[in-house]
């Protein structure tokens, strides 16, 4: 073996590693991102649930509610409710730069309200 071949083996297993750890920081990285958005996704669609849950209970009590804002943890629930018998009630959660909407649609007839359709929105 000449004397210039192992130091130029070694060069090229300490490059070898050192781009296969750059990859494996990298891809760690990107996962760790996408798990947290994920998450503040999932924590948007939660809150807009909750809006929407509340939107049902105050119309309970109250006939002639129409929404409001609420606070929900980190977020933020804006709930619309629209109609007379037939209420549409709309909640958007929003978390951070996350927004979900759902959409609930229902009768209200002597103090019951009776639910016909839960969608997520558009």
């Amino acid at each position: 073996m000449k004397t210039g071949q192992a130091l130029v083996s070694l060069l090229v297993f300490i490059a070898t590693a050192t781009i296969i750890t750059a990859a494996a920081t990298t891809v760690t990285l990107i996962n760790s991102q996408t798990t947290g958005k994920f998450a503040q996704g999932e924590s948007a669609l939660v809150i807009a649930q909750t809006g929407a849950d509340n939107a049902i209970l105050r119309l309970l009590r109250n006939s002639s509610y129409s929404g409001e804002v609420l606070t929900v943890g980190s977020g933020t629930a804006t709930i619309t409710v629209s109609g007379s018998s037939v209420k549409t009630i709309t909640s958007e959660g929003k978390d951070g730069n996350f927004i979900r909407k759902i959409q609930v649609v229902g009768t209200f007839v002597n103090n019951t309200f009776t639910v016909s359709s839960w969608d997520l929105a558009d």
